[in-house]
């Protein structure tokens, strides 16, 4: 069960399992869902990003201010506290979105894939082959892990979040590799990996 930003609720159920048991299934968690939409509720409005020099970006849970720069090429770097954007011309909203963007993924494609090693390299014990990741934007989950086609699914939003917090999200996946549900023994899995999963959670919800 999914409760999403807009407050709807999806269930995702055994062909076999009845109406009647969704409807217990949602009933007995109506509390928990209560919950979380209160927490949606005190959640403060997420502005829309501004593209002009100075704008804040996130990375690995840090902001930089956004600065242009007239170039021989395209590039984006990280110098000090500042994310450099170069173009020999256009240097519009459009096109800063553009490279910024790729510059997210490319980054995504390298810090997912390292921290999923490690990740997996902790979890060492419980003898769990190693996914293959998939980065796309997800609108309302920071990842999944298909028991179809044995991938790890992560949000190209997390590069903005904290390494604890990309690191919960493997973690996560990685547990429903064994477990199939959210129950107190999935919890209790994840947090043997990571003790202070609840607050890492919380981080994640404000983050947007």
């Amino acid at each position: 069960m999914t409760v999403r930003p807009d407050k709807s609720v999806v269930v995702r159920a055994p062909l076999r399992a009845s109406l009647g048991d969704i409807r217990d299934f949602v009933s007995r968690r109506a509390q928990w869902i209560a919950k979380v939409w209160r927490a949606f509720d005190s959640r403060l409005p997420v502005p829309s990003q501004d593209y002009d020099s100075g704008a804040t970006f996130l990375f690995q849970g840090r902001g930089y201010a956004l600065t242009l720069e007239r170039g021989a090429a395209e590039s984006v770097v990280l110098s000090g506290d500042s994310l450099v954007v170069a173009a020999p011309d256009d240097l519009d909203a459009l096109n800063i979105r553009r490279l910024i963007d790729s510059w997210y993924r490319d980054q995504a494609l390298n810090i997912f894939r390292e921290r999923e090693i490690e990740c997996h390299r902790k979890m060492g014990a419980e003898g769990l082959p190693l996914p293959p990741i998939v980065i796309r934007l997800m609108k309302s989950r920071w990842g999944s892990y298909s028991y179809r086609s044995g991938r790890i699914t992560l949000n190209l939003n997390l590069i903005k979040a904290s390494p604890a917090c990309l690191d919960y999200v493997i973690i996560h996946e990685l547990c429903h590799m064994k477990l199939r549900h959210h129950g107190p023994g999935f919890w209790r899995f994840v947090e043997r990996y990571v003790p202070n999963h609840a607050e890492l959670r919380r981080q994640l919800n404000s983050f947007g």
